[in-house]
């Protein structure tokens, strides 16, 4: 619509019309009433209606049509604040008058809501009403808080006194909401403030921070919030949030020093700012004067400079030629390249805490007197509530409450540090009686564990959701707990002594929070001046304290979380630990789901920690905030300068500021242009510092000319470390393990291995893996089927008997050429290399890993020996199991059939050995050195009397029932250490020799010599054996003893031309054998019997004996041969043993001469100390 001046009207007409009614009906002033404001016959009505269409047309179709007609129409100015007004305070009982003053009280709150920008939802009429209706609603500010004809805030608390001063058990819903309305109505006019990018054509006093703090305690606002806040949790619940609003919007940006001045202190504060703004002036002109042009320079003068591109650069003025500085500077200032200037980044809205706000004194006295009692009354009752409240995460909470929190926390901490700190200097040097010293306590719902978990949460969540105005909050939180529980150590109480300890000893234990400072310092870009500040606020205060206290607590620990490997589910489930991990939760192929961190305290070394903050990163941090020096206060020079003296001069990391950029920043501070005043207090700190600084740089440029270059870059910490020490730093690599072999427990089938695999990757999540596995049997199932395809047929051709080509010659059949396996994406790569599980799968169906097993790039192929049909059976087996996986019994999962394979290789160990071992290797047992020297010698009859002993106790032991398993164990062990004991003390003549004797040459003669006449010793007895018997010694059979230095190669037998039978003897030919000689003159059959006897005998007796042979029936003959036959040489079989020997054999010269029987009388034969019956002779 085209109004009558030719603008366009930006609302509907219809609507315009209906709410402009709807205004008139309302009321208004006449003449026949004095001036004064006069109601309409449905004035209540009419409120309610402009309720509705506020509610109905603006909040739901998002139009603001509404509103922008109220704002014409001059509602809250002409109507509204007139009927409040005309509600006298001795009229309360009045429901009328109180009915239409709650409706009034309904249309502002809407009226004076915050207007929310948010560009991505913002229509047309936003961009059209949003500006008109801001500067609106700074009308509304400055006509409510700024009427004169009652106290409004005043009336609208009336309002909502009758629903307040319910009981919270009996409030109904409709007392809750008009309290909140209320509190929604103080909130909105505290927050209203010009806009930063608008322009109000008012008088900015009206509607400042002053003036609203000057209304709020003229009207009694600041009770009404006292109320409140000391009563929250008690008579109120929800409204601790609204409240926080209130309080936030009006103390944000406050100067606390400045708040708690005295009104003298006040004054002088003031001339001590104007007379440090004149000495900045000075200043700025005595760096002007010192270039500043005389009559004889009053010349032009202009410069030029050619390029090496044929480009020239030009400067003007005298003054420019001169100084070296503005001649630079002028140059930089002509190029016609210039970077684009980035928005300053930060919070510019109603959230912003970080601009200052100026007081006027009154506005400080009322504040001042509000925080107080707010300290005394209000801060742990609204602040325990409003912890509780944003740990719960109820559903009041909005996203920037916790900022808000934190932010209070902060500000109401440091006042109360200052005003104590006031009072220190009001009482001058008096001592202060122990009764009168205030303790921390107004402010301890603060300082306990659970705000420290809030905190620590809170900070890491916002700094890993890059969150930095929440984060900037939090830290000054942190840093303002800090400096309290500092000043509470100093404490003169013990007990605040006492809690401070255990505060700071809480604080500085958990060493996420020290990693947590250093990350914040070090990633610190362009997030805007007052998360700068709040930065280098915190890692200054953090590390002064930790210092201090790590010198007063020298052996303060610090708990470190590493990732560990979790113990099996049913030791954590029972509460046992027998000392196995599981191999599945143990392996490294466990992806990091599977790991928990786990505590372990360490000693703290605070020159190590300090380190961490010696990186570019915080050195940069500190760099950006000093780069604004002229801006800063005293306190934060000194908290850069402390901080570049640490990095220097204390970890010995000077190199760190040998850069370009810092020097000159440095050069420019001391030298100018624009840079300290050299009449300041801090001034000669800096001096000093710089001139230390430059003094090194130039010293070690002399000693490593590289750092010429380097200068001109950001230095990592191994270059730092070269530069400043001249040598690189040690570092240790580890190379990374793969994952611990698994295998299912035995006794499953290779179907059942495959569906408990397939079951475990699926418990957990695993499903990609499988598929991975599937994709790749499929693919090469489909290649290996076509390569045997296309052999067949090659062979085929190559056997047709038709080809008329030469047949190739026939060769082994050729094999398949392996496939290989490759990993599509690196995190495959790693589950190849460390995932268990899938491991044991890839090995089940046939995969080979190619290289060594700890590489993480090794290779994984399809080997040759897997044909196509193999594969498909392991594919289709993956497909059953992957969509009805097996079930076990007892509540069992898939991964308790997995196990390591040392686990059952030792299992298999220990099942080699008898009962009377455990199969554990005792490492503290020292190994045997050696064997023992031979059998033992044993009567026989001692070993009848054992083996009877034995036989008797265990018929015993029977009888009574068995023995129990530990006494078997027992005397096991008893058994193990008498064997022990007994080979401990073998000192065999075997094994014990002297080093001399082994390079000792005349020994070594004597040795040979006496092996000689040994040798020559046994020919001779041979010769005499070998002799024809005589009648009468036929009677009596000699023996011949062979002796234990005897060897069969002394004794050279073969095969006989002839043969000869001899008659049958009675008494069995036996011979002695010693037990040097070795076992290859027995006969196999004689050996085996000889074996198999011993066998059973040996285990009745521990003592080893000689074993009886069996008898042949027909006696055996020896024939002997010459010594040229060594080439025909075999042993014969070797006569059998008794207890007396003889030995039948033929002389060389008469081998054709039958050898005479020996007969003598037949006596009982005795075998192991038994008598054996003769039987078998018959």
């Amino acid at each position: 619509m085209e109004l009558a001046n030719g603008q366009k009207d930006v609302v509907d007409p219809e609507v315009r019309a209906y709410v402009s009614s709807l205004v008139t009906a309302l009321g208004g002033s006449g003449a026949d009433e004095d001036g004064r404001y006069v109601l309409g016959d449905d004035a209540l009505a009419c409120l309610r209606d402009l309720k509705r269409w506020l509610k109905l047309y603006d909040e739901k179709a998002n139009r603001l049509d509404v509103a922008r007609c109220l704002a014409d129409s001059n509602l809250v100015g002409g109507d509204l604040l007139q009927i409040l007004a005309s509600w006298p305070e001795n009229e309360t009982e009045n429901r009328m008058k109180s009915k239409i003053a709650l409706a009034c009280l309904e249309l502002l709150v809407p009226l004076t809501w915050p207007l929310e920008k948010d560009h991505q939802q913002m229509t047309v009429n936003h961009h059209r009403h949003v500006p008109y209706l801001e500067t609106a609603q700074l009308g509304y500010k400055r006509s409510i808080i700024n009427f004169d004809g009652a106290r409004i805030l005043h009336t609208a608390v009336r309002c909502a006194l009758p629903s307040m001063a319910e009981d919270i058990g009996d409030r109904s819903t409709r007392d809750e909401g008009i309290i909140k309305l209320l509190l929604y109505f103080l909130r909105n006019i505290a927050m209203i403030a010009p806009p930063p990018n608008l322009q109000y054509d008012g008088d900015e006093a009206e509607i400042s921070r002053s003036a609203t703090i000057d209304a709020y305690d003229y009207q009694d606002i600041f009770q009404v919030l006292l109320t409140v806040s000391s009563t929250m949790g008690e008579d109120f619940n929800t409204q601790d949030v609204v409240v926080l609003d209130v309080l936030f919007h009006l103390i944000k940006g406050v100067d606390i020093e400045k708040l708690f001045l005295e009104e003298k202190a006040a004054s002088n504060a003031k001339m001590d700012e104007l007379v440090r703004l004149r000495q900045k002036e000075a200043a700025m002109l005595r760096s002007y004067q010192k270039d500043a042009p005389t009559r004889h320079n009053r010349f032009g003068a202009m410069a030029w400079i050619q390029r090496e591109d044929s480009k020239r650069s030009t400067i003007s003025g005298q003054a420019n030629i001169t100084n070296a500085t503005k001649g630079l500077a002028q140059m930089d200032s002509t190029k016609k390249f210039k970077p684009p200037r980035r928005g300053v980044k930060g919070e510019t809205g109603p959230m912003d805490f970080d601009t200052p706000v100026p007081l006027t004194v009154q506005a400080s006295k009322h504040l001042r007197a509000f925080v107080e009692d707010f300290l005394d009354a209000g801060f742990n009752p609204l602040f325990n509530h409003i912890r509780k409240a944003i740990d719960r995460e109820a559903e009041r909470i909005l996203q920037y409450h916790p900022r808000q929190f934190f932010y209070l926390v902060a500000w109401f901490l440091e006042a109360e540090r200052v005003r104590r700190q006031s009072k220190r200097d009001a009482k001058g040097n008096k001592k202060t009686a122990p009764e009168e010293l205030d303790s921390f306590s107004l402010v301890a719902s603060v300082l306990n564990q659970e705000m420290f978990v809030t905190l620590n949460r809170a900070m890491d969540t916002t700094f890993e959701n890059k969150s930095w105005q929440d984060l900037s909050s939090a830290m000054k939180c942190f840093t303002q707990i800090l400096l309290t529980v500092q000043e509470m150590s100093e404490s003169p109480l013990e007990e605040d002594q006492e809690i401070a300890e255990n505060i700071l000893n809480r604080i500085f234990y958990e060493e996420t929070t020290h990693d947590r400072v250093a990350n914040i310092t070090r990633t610190y870009k362009d997030q805007g001046f007052g998360y700068l500040d709040s930065t280098t606020e915190l890692a200054h205060n953090y590390l002064r304290i930790l210092e201090q206290y790590s010198k007063q607590n020298v052996d303060l620990q610090v708990r470190s979380r590493r990732r560990v490997r979790r113990k099996k589910k049913a030791a954590k489930a029972t509460g046992e630990d027998d000392g196995i991990d599981n191999p599945l939760d143990d392996s490294e192929g466990e992806d990091e789901a599977k790991a928990e961190r786990t505590s372990s305290e360490r000693k703290f070394d605070f020159k190590r920690f300090a380190a961490r903050f010696v990186t570019q990163g915080c050195v940069d941090t500190f760099v950006t905030f000093t780069a604004f020096y002229n801006d800063l206060k005293p306190v934060q020079l000194k908290r850069a300068h402390r901080f570049f003296y640490r990095v220097a001069f204390k970890q010995d990391m000077s190199v760190m500021l040998f850069r370009v950029d810092i020097i000159a920043l440095f050069h420019k501070m001391i030298k100018g242009p624009e840079g300290l005043d050299s009449q300041a207090s801090y001034f000669k700190e800096w001096d000093e510092f710089v001139r230390q600084i430059l003094k090194r740089c130039f010293k070690k440029i002399q000693e490593r000319p590289e750092l010429v270059v380097e200068m001109l870059f950001s230095k990592i910490n191994s270059t730092a470390h070269f530069l400043e020490y001249g040598y690189e730093k040690q570092t240790v690599t580890t190379k990374p393990r793969a994952a611990a072999e698994l295998q299912v427990k035995p006794g499953k089938e290779f179907d059942e291995q495959i569906g408990i695999v397939v079951s475990a990757l699926l418990d957990k999540n695993e499903a990609d893996h499988v598929s991975w596995v599937k994709e790749h049997l499929f693919t090469s199932e489909r290649e290996r089927r076509s390569w045997e395809g296309m052999n067949a047929a090659l062979q085929a051709d190559a056997n047709d008997p038709f080809n008329e080509e030469t047949p190739a010659p026939t060769t082994e059949p050729a094999k398949p050429p392996s496939i290989l396996i490759k990993p599509d994406d690196p995190k495959r790569k790693l589950a190849m290399f460390k995932n268990g599980q899938l491991r044991l799968l890839m090995t089940l169906v046939g995969f080979q890993r190619i290289g060594v097993d700890d590489d993480p790039d090794g290779s994984w192929v399809v080997p040759s020996s897997l044909s196509a049909d193999q594969l498909k059976e392991s594919l289709e087996l993956i497909k059953k199991f992957e969509f009805s996986p097996p079930t076990f019994d007892d509540g069992q999962e898939a991964g308790d059939f997995i196990k390591r394979v040392s686990a059952s290789t030792a299992g298999r160990k220990r099942a080699t050995f008898d009962d009377e071992d455990n199969g554990i290797d005792d490492d503290d047992e020292e190994e045997f050195l050696f064997p023992a020297g031979g059998p033992t010698a044993m009567k026989p009859s001692d070993a009848l009397k054992e083996l009877k002993k034995k036989r008797s106790r265990r018929k015993r032991e029977r009888s009574e029932g068995g023995i129990d398993d530990e006494i078997l164990k027992k005397r096991a062990e008893e058994r193990r250490q008498r064997e022990l004991e007994k080979h401990r003390k073998i000192k065999s003549d075997l094994f014990v020799h002297s080093s001399d004797d082994e390079s000792d040459e005349e020994k070594d003669k004597a040795f040979f010599a006496a092996e000689d006449a040994r040798a020559k010793s046994r020919i001779e007895l041979m010769k005499e054996l070998l002799m024809t018997p005589k009648p009468d010694a036929a009677k009596k059979r000699p023996s011949t003893t062979i002796s234990d230095d005897s060897d069969d190669d002394a004794l050279p037998v073969a095969k006989n031309k002839k043969t000869k039978k001899t008659k049958k003897s009675k008494k069995r030919p036996s011979s002695a054998i010693s037990n040097d000689s070795e076992d290859d003159g027995l006969h196999p059959r004689a050996r085996s019997s000889s074996t198999a006897r011993d066998d059973s005998e040996q285990e009745a007796t521990d003592t080893p004996m000689s074993s009886p042979h069996t008898r042949s029936s027909q006696p055996k003959k020896r024939k002997v041969v010459s010594d040229k036959e060594d080439s025909d040489e075999e042993a014969l079989s070797a006569p059998t043993s008794g207890p007396k020997s003889s030995a039948m054999v033929l002389d060389d010269d008469e081998e054709d001469e039958e050898v005479a029987p020996v007969s003598r009388p037949a006596r009982q034969r005795v075998r192991a100390g038994f008598i054996m019956d003769s039987s078998d002779e018959e």
